[in-house]
């Protein structure tokens, strides 16, 4: 399965949580209404706000959807090589 990297810019974050809404086993909000990456639904070790994450590729598709639907583009996503491969370059 391919590795990607995601990673949510804490000071783009404005809290919309569409990202939730669209990957609720990837994204969650913390109590600073910012949202944090899981690992497929995984608690994770305190906020954590990047995450290396094996995935198939319905499940890549659908964190990039969430990505996408983000107003301010606070979620960054990174394949194995260390490319940007949202938002594109």
């Amino acid at each position: 399965m391919p590795k990607i990297r995601v990673v949510v810019d804490e000071d783009l974050c404005i809290g919309a949580a569409s990202c939730v809404t669209i990957a609720p086993e990837t994204f969650q909000m913390n109590e600073e209404n910012k949202a944090w990456v899981l690992d497929h639904g995984t608690e994770p070790d305190g906020h954590t706000y990047e995450r290396w994450m094996e995935v198939t590729d319905d499940e890549k598709e659908n964190i990039i959807l969430a990505a996408q639907s983000c107003p301010t583009l606070a979620v960054f996503i990174f394949d194995e090589g260390g490319t940007q491969i949202f938002p594109e370059m």
